[in-house]
């Protein structure tokens, strides 16, 4: 789904890149923001320090001053001021917040070979405590004392576990605490901006706990009335409150994700995740190279985001624009803005692999995938020209958890599209209380729904199908589809961007409305086109 990721509303839905919403941060936050001019006080001036300021007196002081004590102590106290976050945050361009939120990703990695090295077939209270313990000061790191929000839904979680069992009144207890807890959080903590809050990881957390509840469930029902997949994650054992806390607070995934399973995380701390049995895994190089990845997508989006912001969206400059510029530069920015969240989800996927929770098992040629906690998949993002392909590419994790906790759990209504509307819903509420949410979303069906309909017409129609057949005409044809994929994937995510709707609906009006408009009378005239351009004996065909 549209998905970042995601700030605590940040989307990461079955649909898209809005989807979770979980980004470096946004217009006000996010690093690459507007960067501060340079001064007299800042950049190489500030080494030499103000006029006047400790540096111009020490000669004064190395001279046998009685003061010397205290005018090194106020050098000391001027270096630290100057080396303060936020000041560092503000020369980048960023907020604080957003700086704390990149140190604490990256930090996963030291973290990750302290644990490789002196951790790996420990004993597993060992590492359930060390994964509670860093997770937990990452938490106060970057929200100091409401990290207590997370602490109460945890431990609350583990006690409905206990005292309600493997029954269906703990999952949908489950169910509505986890989610009235984070939609009361948004309703708490929302701005008109896009703010990294305890709440950006809490709905994180809340998939991770109410999929737990399920698994626990599913756990206690005859295996042979689950699914292979429920199988795979029903938890047979009981965990306890340590291994509750080591598997929510996680340090690779706690900030931005991705989601995944307890019992793949047991597999993590009972050392079943390498491809090397008995050793450390050999994920060095693989994680290293979604690394590098995640900082080629960070560097750009530093470099770029001065100049490609929402914020020009709702600017009489933009405004006052030709109709062919407002629609390329909405285009532009809907490719640009997810940036942020493949950067995210990139580099947590790096820590992952390397303390072996990304390990997949092998592929037909016997190499190891490391893929199990993939959020992205960059090729398919950076060449697919439809949607569906997008959605596919994009926070994949977050969208596989919501098909197998929501999706497929919705089979009894008898309608695809009623589930698949429903599970849309589930996650714009995810994201936040902001009306843009629902519009992106409903944007995401909407299309999903006209460019199925719109496939099958080419793929039934003989004529359109010979067409679409012409190899001298596939480069034009894609560009094409390109620029029809990217200019309406950045009119889903301007209301996903903007939040509120005197915004979103600013900037719709300014042109014309023209993503409703199109795809509202496609959905209507396409099923008209079908019956003329596809023969009834092709009709016939199909039915048999």
């Amino acid at each position: 789904m549209i998905g970042p990721t995601n700030n605590r509303e940040r989307l990461e839905p079955l649909g898209g890149p809005a989807a979770n919403a979980h980004a470096v941060g946004g217009p006000q936050a996010g690093i690459g923001g507007e960067a501060t001019a340079l001064c007299p006080h800042s950049g190489l001036a500030e080494l030499r320090g103000p006029r006047g300021a400790p540096g111009a007196k020490m000669a004064s002081a190395a001279e046998g001053d009685l003061g010397t004590v205290a005018e090194l102590a106020r050098v000391l106290r001027w270096g630290f001021e100057e080396l303060s976050l936020n000041k560092l945050a503000a020369s980048l361009g960023a907020s604080e917040q957003a700086l704390r939120l990149i140190i604490s990703i990256f930090l996963g990695y030291p973290l990750a070979l302290f644990y490789r090295h002196y951790l790996f077939y420990k004993d597993s209270y060992l590492i359930h405590l060390f994964h509670a313990f860093t997770g937990i000061s990452i938490a106060y790191f970057n929200f100091g004392n409401q990290l207590y929000h997370s602490l109460l839904c945890i431990v609350l979680q583990f006690l409905i576990l206990r005292l309600m069992g493997r029954t269906i009144t703990a999952v949908i207890t489950t169910f509505i605490f986890q989610m009235a807890y984070l939609l009361a959080g948004y309703y708490c903590t929302a701005t008109g901006n896009y703010d990294i809050k305890w709440t950006m990881p809490h709905c994180v957390l809340t998939l991770k706990l109410i999929g737990l509840a399920v698994d626990y469930f599913d756990g206690g029902k005859n295996q042979n009335s689950l699914s292979s997949e429920q199988q795979k994650y029903a938890i047979r054992g009981v965990p306890s409150l340590l291994e509750v806390a080591g598997f929510s607070y996680f340090y690779g995934a706690f900030l931005v994700g991705p989601q995944f399973s307890m019992n793949h995380y047991m597999k993590l701390v009972q050392g079943q995740l390498t491809d090397i049995p008995g050793k450390i895994p050999n994920s060095t190089v693989p994680a290293l190279k979604r690394l590098s990845l995640g900082l080629v997508y960070l560097v750009g989006y530093v470099l770029l985001s001065p100049h490609i912001t929402e914020n020009y969206l709702l600017s009489e400059d933009y405004e006052n624009h030709l109709f062919w510029f407002r629609c390329m530069y909405m285009l532009i920015w809907g490719k640009f803005v997810l940036y942020k969240y493949v950067t995210c989800w990139l580099v947590t996927e790096g820590v992952c692999i390397l303390t072996g929770l990304g390990f997949n098992d092998f592929d037909e040629n016997g190499n190891a995938k490391w893929d199990a906690c993939a959020n992205m998949k960059v090729w398919l993002f950076e060449t697919t020209p439809r949607f569906t392909g997008t959605i596919a590419s994009f926070n994949i994790n977050t969208n596989a958890w919501v098909a197998r906790y929501f999706f497929k759990r919705l089979k009894f209504l008898g309608n695809k599209e009623l589930s698949q509307g429903l599970s849309l819903l589930f996650l714009a509420l995810w994201h936040g209380l902001h009306s843009g949410y629902l519009v992106c979303f409903q944007m995401e069906f909407l299309i999903v729904i006209v460019e199925r309909k719109a496939a099958s017409l080419i793929r039934d129609s003989p004529t359109l199908s010979s067409m679409a057949s012409i190899t001298i005409l596939q480069p034009f044809y894609y560009l094409v589809q390109q620029t029809i994929h990217w200019l309406f994937m950045g009119y889903s995510m301007t209301a996903f961007c903007l939040f509120t709707w005197d915004k979103w609906l600013k900037v719709y009006k300014s042109i014309y409305f023209l993503g409703h408009v199109v795809f509202l009378s496609l959905l209507f005239i396409l099923p008209y086109l079908h019956k003329v351009m596809v023969p009834r004996k092709e009709k016939l065909k199909k039915m048999e």
